[in-house]
Formats: structure tokens, C-alpha cells, sequence
């Protein structure tokens, strides 16, 4: 029996890689690469699995916040970056037969119509206490709770 959908949130920085940049991705698809923390990595290496559901989170770029959904179509596998010279997440050390650094493919699943800022976010019960919301929190890659996961579909005004 497969294992339950499990619930993510994924940070990026919108000038680095945009919700509207997966939106411009073929098939709406992109590789997630350059994580470069190692409990984010083991969170990519040996939790996140295909099928399961993302919140695309914009991260220290005003407005901060929730901007829409992903999938998780590919589960992880040795990120490319890490071999690419030329690449900003390069890293000699990574060697191609026991690779150090693993990425995920997404596809964006809905792009929601306004931000779920942190203020929204702080304000209701269910979604205060998510590990985003926590003080020094910077880890880019965070498990959610299902009940986060359906009270910021509310915030959000759409379905799931």
C-alpha cells in the first residue's frame, strides 16, 4: 500500500525562481534544485515523494507569503547543479557516484489570486503555529499538516 499524500511548504526567493516562473516552465514543470541545507536535503532525499502536495512560498522578497500549489511529479534524485562549475550551487566536493545535494520536480498545481501573507497566516489557529511562522525558522523545504494544508485553501478563497 502506498504511503498518504504528505503536505510541504518550499521557499524560494521570486528573483531567484518565481511561482510565475514554474507557471513559464514547460509542461509547467521544474526541476527544485539548490538546497544547500542538510536537513532540508533530508527532507528532499528521504520524505517528499511523488504525488505529493507544495506550497509555493515567496520568501524574503515583500509580500512574503503563500502565492499557490505544486506537485511533487518526480521524486528526489541527485540535483545537477551540484556538478556544474558554472552553476552558484556548485560543489567540488559532491562526487557524481555519491551525490551530496538531491532535487525534486514540481509542477505548479494552482497559482492562488492573491498572497497568503504571514499577517493572514499569524491570525488564525490553524495556521499560526506552522514552522514558517516560527522566529528564525529558515529551513527552505517544511513538512504541513493536512489542517494547515485546508485553512490556508481558505485563506486563499479556493478549493483544494
Amino acid at each position: 500500500m502506498a504511503d498518504p499524500v504528505r503536505y510541504w511548504l518550499f521557499k524560494s526567493e521570486p528573483s531567484a525562481f518565481s511561482i510565475d516562473d514554474l507557471a513559464a516552465s514547460p509542461g509547467q514543470t521544474a526541476l527544485w534544485d539548490g538546497v544547500r541545507n542538510y536537513q532540508a536535503r533530508n527532507f528532499l532525499r528521504d520524505d517528499v515523494q511523488t504525488g505529493d502536495l507544495v506550497f509555493f512560498y515567496h520568501s524574503r522578497e515583500e509580500p512574503l507569503g503563500i502565492v499557490g500549489t505544486m506537485q511533487v511529479v518526480r521524486a528526489g534524485y541527485a540535483d545537477p547543479t551540484q556538478f556544474n562549475p558554472d552553476s552558484k550551487y556548485y560543489d567540488a566536493k559532491s562526487p557524481p557516484d555519491a551525490p551530496r545535494w538531491i532535487g525534486v520536480d514540481v509542477q505548479l498545481k494552482q497559482k492562488f489570486p492573491a498572497v497568503v501573507t504571514r499577517d493572514q497566516l499569524a491570525s488564525h489557529t490553524k495556521t499560526a503555529s506552522m514552522l514558517v511562522m516560527k522566529r528564525g525558522m529558515r529551513l527552505s523545504i517544511q513538512p504541513v499538516t493536512r489542517s494547515e494544508w485546508l485553512q490556508v485553501h481558505q485563506l486563499a478563497g479556493v478549493r483544494q
